[in-house]
């Protein structure tokens, strides 16, 4: 009996090993019955983490880390991030009462929003290596990061018009000397505040972090028009002001 038993699990091992190697994601179909592409798999993938359906992944799928750094790196998203940038100035131009008083604002995130960590993330597999947080910070700490250029006009728009311009980033505060350097370096500049997380913020997420910044000033009777960052956590929870506006970014998901 015993000898059966482990005759049949041995059997049933087997049969999983086979089934296992078989699988490809080029075979596979959709309850439709639509078969799948690896590109459509893949662009399946990338729309619902813009979505905010997929949520806290560590890493890119590894099938999908070549589609994603073309994307990243290619005239998609460059298109992609200009359309944002296009209906954030239509907002500006048709639904933004500004009072001048010195209390009109708009928040902006920094990573992927203003300064892009593709140099980064394209020696790293495109988001599809774990990320190493202190080796980020270090890549950090150098200035290296280079302009968004469709926000950069955007920003210098929106100094133009008498706005003050905060920034809010999840950056920790000691790398504030190596931001501001690298923000002014590329063209960034004449923002009213920059704010980082401190030893006391490390423990929240970023989400609560962001939302507690704007809360604040909410409180000091800021007027926030609008935000915009590439992940959710940016522009998510309290006090997320008249309208908030989100950059594609399919590397990574910060909570």
């Amino acid at each position: 009996m015993g000898k059966s038993c482990v005759l049949f699990l041995a059997i049933c091992l087997a049969s999983l090993l086979a089934a296992s190697a078989d699988w490809n994601i080029l075979n596979q179909k959709t309850k439709s019955g639509l078969k799948i592409s690896l590109k459509n798999y893949c662009e399946s993938w990338r729309m619902n983490v813009e979505l905010n359906n997929i949520r806290e992944f560590s890493v890119v799928p590894s099938e999908c880390t070549s589609y994603i750094g073309k994307y990243m790196v290619g005239t998609q998203f460059q298109s992609d991030t200009e359309a944002t940038i296009d209906e954030c100035t239509l907002y500006l131009n048709t639904h933004c009462d500004l009072k001048k008083d010195g209390k009109d604002a708009w928040i902006f995130d920094i990573d992927d929003t203003l300064l892009s960590t593709m140099p980064y993330y394209k020696k790293h597999g495109y988001g599809g290596e774990k990320l190493n947080v202190t080796d980020l910070e270090a890549w950090m700490a150098q200035g290296k990061a280079t302009a968004i250029d469709y926000t950069l006009k955007f920003f210098n728009d929106v100094k133009r018009r008498g706005m003050q311009i905060i920034l809010i980033s999840s950056r920790k505060e000691y790398l504030r000397d190596a931001t501001i350097d690298n923000l002014v370096n590329v063209g960034f500049y004449g923002w009213k505040s920059l704010y980082l997380r401190g030893v006391e913020d490390e423990c929240k997420k970023v989400e609560e972090f962001k939302a507690s910044v704007r809360t604040e000033l909410v409180n000091n009777g800021y007027r926030i028009w609008g935000i915009l960052g590439d992940q959710w956590s940016s522009i998510k929870g309290a006090a997320t002001g008249r309208r908030p506006f989100k950059l594609p970014n399919s590397l990574y998901f910060v909570a």
